[in-house]
């Protein structure tokens, strides 16, 4: 049964991120992947896709340090934040593993997604009315290429929809522009962010949508 993020509270949330650190410490520490714990509450069984997203402090700015995650809702959403928050720690292939010094330093966020829905658009001049940044994350396909970006990532780049698009199909390993070609298809979904306000901090959900408005 696939689980509905409307169903999911900010108690939900704070057991998420704490649930992922926990997967994250416990596995740098001492090479041990947790199982869900006993108090993990019944819903969180329901299939969801989820990103885990690590942020590490430096000079005061969060810079990335990992981000690893499910689109398509394969697994439970607890079992899932358990693996992906250890693969966005240690297999991200753009940095090394994370490192026992660097523990107090990440801020540890999670993104439940909903299921990808394609785009119908007739010409590609539609997308840009049809995606709203703050709300959208995106996935492009196109035969053998494939790629995303969290809704969160067009808001802290400070990105409009066209360049959203464009660096979609970079991360595709495409040019910026493909998405004007009608073969290449593209899924939006939304998702609800929680994270650290500092590592091991209190637990806040991320509004996008007030992000975007006062950068306007």
């Amino acid at each position: 049964m696939t689980l509905s993020i409307n169903d999911l509270t900010d108690s939900d949330g704070i057991f998420l991120v704490r649930l992922a650190r926990k997967a994250i410490e416990e596995f740098i520490l001492r090479k041990e992947k947790i199982a869900p714990p006993k108090d993990t509450p019944k819903k969180l069984f329901k299939k969801a896709g989820a990103f885990v997203t690590l942020n590490k402090i430096v000079n005061g700015s969060e810079e990335l340090r990992g981000c690893i995650g499910y689109i398509i809702p394969v697994k439970p959403l607890v079992e899932t934040v358990i693996e992906v928050a250890i693969a966005a720690a240690v297999e991200d292939p753009r940095f090394p593993p994370l490192s026992k010094d660097e523990l107090d330093k990440i801020i540890v966020e999670v993104t439940v997604l909903t299921p990808p829905q394609k785009i119908e658009v007739k010409k590609p001049e539609d997308y840009l009315r049809k995606i709203i940044i703050g709300r959208d994350g995106l996935v492009l396909r196109y035969g053998p290429f494939s790629g995303t970006l969290l809704p969160q990532v067009p808001v802290e780049y400070g990105w409009n929809v066209e360049e959203f698009l464009d660096n979609l199909c970079i991360k595709a390993g495409l040019v910026p522009g493909c998405w004007k070609d009608l073969n290449v298809e593209i899924y939006s979904y939304q998702g609800i962010i929680w994270k650290e306000e500092n590592p091991r901090g209190s637990v806040i959900r991320v509004d996008l949508t007030k992000i975007t408005k006062k950068r306007k």
